[in-house]
């Protein structure tokens, strides 16, 4: 009994056993010596999908992708030292979005620590409070072989917890680093299945939500959260309430009760005034709109959060009653306590001040944006959230991209869309959507700055050779776009503002691309975009805009919207 390359071996393959038992089936490696024990296992199981990523920034965002689109975690393994620090952005990404992965960090043995050894750094507790369990595995020794299900099992558990999230196996290896694995431990035949349990809401709130539904002049908030959308648009119909639709939510879907131009409708105050709601039902997180968000806030409703998971986002303090509990089954009770006679009887006019709002902004940007020449960033994106095909999945870097589509995407069916706004970082986009695209084999698309696809541009390694369907878009204004929107681009002289927050980078993104032979598209017009969006990936394609004659374009927008519900 003891220590050995068969040993670690064998760990390894259990590890790699359970996991697998537990219905992981995508493992994201970054190549390394240290790894190889943990690597070469993965490689021997065929049921896994083995994805090598040079980066390991990138990799851990293509884990991060994964399981966003799958609901279960990727095996994410890197080599000692500063190659799992790298993981770190991705990690804090999957802390605050509550993503699950399972993080596997080679490490040298005890003696090696703290002695000057080469890629050898402390990596106890190296994520600190980003990390739902940290597991600190020694040199595996046999006598401890009966634990190493239980290491695996628990592991894969916590990170589909009560509040998912990404896991930390520290592995500790010693040389030889090959070996062939022995016989595995059995299984615990007790073992359950793991299921996601959430908990039931307390008599006390359901009554305290119940009553808070008798308002006619309600308004729910249908934010990404776990639920089906028939659910949300069951009961905004028993209710007769508006549903403003993040579309990262699957509910902005076309039905006369979604909302999509909430920004834009929002910001004319008079009109604004006369929308306030007596109460607000808010499903997950807020919407990226500064704008609605604002208007929530002073709104003075009475606003109830419904979430699957403690978690709460509430920064402006506003919530003023918060309930856990599975979403679907809530919905289901509150529709058959409030499905009455006496309620379908309210008034329709305050839907129909919604309504009729909604109908009006959407025909204001469309004709605002047959009246601009040339491609805008405004026109992109309306247009890519129309023209994907169905059943794809649509990936949105944070900055202006993800408020474009919240701003100018018309409700339509067949869209899964994911943004990182967990912390809301530009990082590690492009690889994000790589992971997307490879957990679910379905065509993918990316809406990308410039700034943010730069910031990741190794996400592009090896994508003409992963044989996934990634059509990434990339909006070129030579910098950080979004910045214009701020009050530093009125107050600051224009070479200060350049300097410190235009930030041109000058690089020429289709040459990037082609030196990863990945396919490259100039786009001047919407029929190009349209043709371009129907051909299958991997490709880019750039759309060149002017950073300050977008913002004009988009107040020129809002003026149209204001005007029409005038």
């Amino acid at each position: 009994m003891g220590s050995s390359a068969a040993t670690t071996a064998t760990f390894c393959a259990t590890l790699v056993d359970e996991w697998l038992h537990c219905g992981v089936r995508h493992a994201v490696v970054s190549p390394g010596s240290r790894s190889t024990p943990i690597a070469l296992e993965i490689a021997n199981r065929q049921e896994i999908e083995m994805h090598i990523f040079h980066d390991e920034r990138s990799a851990a965002f293509a884990a991060l992708g994964i399981a966003k689109a799958s609901g279960v975690p990727a095996i994410l393994v890197c080599s000692s030292g500063t190659a799992a620090v790298e993981f770190h952005p991705a990690v804090v990404e999957a802390h605050h979005s509550e993503t699950p992965i399972l993080i596997c960090t080679a490490d040298r043995p005890a003696e090696l620590q703290g002695v000057g050894a080469p890629q050898t750094i402390d990596q106890q507790n190296l994520y600190g409070v980003a990390i739902r369990k940290f597991v600190n595995a020694e040199v595996a020794n046999d006598s401890e072989s009966h634990t190493w299900r239980h290491i695996a099992r628990d592991l894969f558990a916590t990170s589909l917890g009560d509040v998912q999230g990404p896991v930390h196996l520290n592995l500790r290896f010693r040389e030889p680093l090959m070996g062939f694995a022995t016989n595995l431990p059995p299984r615990d035949a007790n073992d359950a299945v793991i299921t996601k349990k959430v908990a039931l809401p307390s008599s006390r709130s359901l009554r305290k939500l119940n009553k808070a539904l008798e308002s006619e002049n309600g308004l729910i908030i249908a934010g990404p959260e776990n639920y089906r959308v028939e659910s949300i648009l069951r009961l905004a119909e028993t209710l007769g309430w508006p549903i403003i639709a993040d579309p990262r939510s699957g509910t902005r879907v076309p039905n006369k009760l979604v909302v999509a131009g909430a920004d834009a409708i929002l910001r004319d105050e008079d009109f604004s005034k006369r929308l306030r709601p007596d109460v607000v039902l808010r499903f997950g997180t807020l919407p990226a709109s500064k704008v609605v968000n604002s208007w929530l806030s002073g709104s003075g409703a009475n606003q109830v959060v419904i979430t699957t998971t403690p978690s709460l986002t509430d920064p402006d303090r506003q919530c003023s009653l918060h309930i856990v509990s599975d979403i679907d089954e809530l919905c289901a009770g509150l529709v058959s306590v409030h499905s009455k006679e006496s309620v379908r009887k309210r008034s329709l006019s305050w839907l129909d001040k919604w309504v009729a709002a909604e109908d009006s902004a959407q025909k204001a940007i469309n004709a605002a944006l047959a009246d601009e020449p040339g491609l805008t960033e405004p026109g992109v994106a309306r247009a890519i959230y129309a023209l994907v095909p169905e059943a794809s999945h649509l990936v949105v870097s944070s900055s202006m991209p993800i408020r474009d589509v919240e701003w100018f995407g018309a409700p339509r069916n067949g869209l899964r869309v994911h943004a990182n706004r967990g912390a809301n970082g530009i990082d590690g986009v492009v690889s994000t959507a790589v992971g997307v695209a490879l957990a679910t084999r379905q065509p993918t698309t990316l809406l990308i700055g410039d700034i943010a696809l730069l910031h990741d541009v190794n996400g592009l390694i090896n994508l003409a050779s992963r044989k996934i369907d990634l059509r990434i878009v990339v909006i070129d204004n030579n910098g950080g776009g979004i910045f214009s929107f701020l009050p530093q681009a009125q107050t600051l002289d224009e070479a200060k503002f350049e300097k410190i927050f235009g930030t041109p980078h000058d690089a020429n993104i289709k040459m990037l691309a082609q030196a990863h032979q990945i396919n490259t598209h100039e786009l001047t017009n919407i029929s190009d975009l349209a043709e371009v969006l129907s051909q299958r990936g991997p490709w880019l394609a750039r759309v060149v805009t002017d950073r300050h004659e977008n913002v004009k374009v988009h107040e020129r927008i809002n003026q149209m919207v204001a005007s029409n519900l005038r």
